[in-house]
């Protein structure tokens, strides 16, 4: 199974409600979407969102990345070959982590494909179905606590709040939505860097002692702010989690050997794809670290992706924030994984199991 042609397509898919964070505000899945053609009919599906603020991938980027300095290394090269590709992938530019994993994850579906088998079975087995979280977006207190009631109603037991952008109102907003779901539903905290390393202690301090728990806290402060994570870490009781500070393999040994963070979250946009995803479970597993596996603004393509991974490194990789697809106001995606609220499941069908893609935009060539 030889790779003959790459295509590129824009998939938008309406959000049933505003995601909004610390860093910013979207209303729609606006994503490309990667076709990997081979000799042998088969086809391999990748996505990729533009998250300038967090990845520094744009439409743009993310097209220009995959055309002129990925496609070319990869028309030929035999599906068989997985390592080699994706070292090919990896080495055809700097950065751009999102355009390299859409292409991964076709490739690997494509590996999959090749063996006639579900990727999470090529990737080590495991049980089949596992339990995502669901966003709560930064609002108005009354808003946001409305979302929550609704989200425990629908199912969910694991609810992530986004704050970061008044250190005041977050606190009264963790403290309301706490006293309306106590008991129902984890809450898991993501400030998305909004906040000092004085601050986050703050307000972690304030809300324990006040009784609020909370299962994790992420990334309270700037990506770069290694020392500020550290900080927090040291003198919160509440496990701290790294999301933007950590996007590759030597900056998880960078992060575990300082002990700035209790728990790794794993996103496939920031790592570049599969193969370094993998790397960081197993670095994290080596030294007992937890990990969480998360996505960007994505729909049910690169979602399975993560959906497989989480299934194979399911001793490692124990938290599970992959609410994209319910996020949307449709499914686009037939075949593969199955979303069902707060419940994912995995089928044995080969690869991700794709089968079509409803209102995939092919781009000009």
């Amino acid at each position: 199974m030889k790779i003959t042609d790459i295509e590129l397509g824009m998939l938008r898919v309406p959000l049933k409600t505003p995601f909004k964070t610390a860093l910013r505000a979207v209303d729609t899945v606006e994503d490309i979407v990667v076709l990997v053609r081979t000799d042998t009919g088969h086809t391999g599906h990748g996505e990729a969102p533009a998250t300038a603020v967090i990845t520094g991938d744009t439409h743009g980027s993310i097209v220009e990345a995959i055309d002129r300095f990925i496609k070319p290394r990869l028309i030929g090269q035999d599906i068989a070959n997985l390592n080699r590709i994706c070292a090919l992938v990896q080495g055809s530019l700097e950065r751009n982590t999102s355009a390299k994993a859409a292409v991964e994850i076709a490739v690997y579906d494509l590996w999959g494909q090749l063996y006639d088998a579900p990727l999470y079975k090529m990737l080590g087995g495991g049980d089949p179905v596992i339990t995502t979280d669901i966003t709560i977006s930064v609002d108005h207190i009354d808003k946001m606590v409305a979302d929550s009631i609704a989200a425990v109603e629908r199912g969910f037991d694991s609810l992530k709040i986004k704050v970061g952008k008044d250190i005041g109102l977050d606190i009264e907003r963790v403290k309301a939505i706490h006293a309306a779901v106590e008991g129902r539903a984890l809450l898991r905290l993501d400030a998305n860097q909004g906040w000092t390393p004085k601050q986050a202690v703050y307000a972690m301090s304030t809300l324990e002692d006040a009784g609020v728990l909370l299962e994790l806290l992420e990334q309270p402060v700037k990506a770069a702010d290694i020392e500020g994570l550290k900080y927090v870490t040291e003198r919160v009781h509440t496990p701290v989690m790294a999301d933007e500070s950590v996007f590759g393999p030597a900056q998880v040994f960078d992060l575990i050997e300082r002990r700035a963070a209790d728990i790794i979250n794993i996103k496939l946009m920031k790592t570049g794809g599969l193969s370094n995803a993998i790397r960081i479970a197993d670095i994290a597993s080596i030294y007992g670290v937890q990990c969480m596996i998360g996505c960007m603004i994505e729909s049910a393509i690169s979602v399975a992706a993560a959906v497989h991974l989480a299934v194979a490194k399911s001793d490692v990789i124990t938290k599970v924030d992959l609410d994209g697809p319910s996020l949307g106001q449709f499914n686009p995606v037939e075949g593969g994984v199955i979303f069902d609220e707060s419940e994912i499941t995995v089928t044995d069908a080969p690869g991700l199991g794709i089968r079509e893609i409803r209102g995939l935009e092919l781009l000009a060539r």
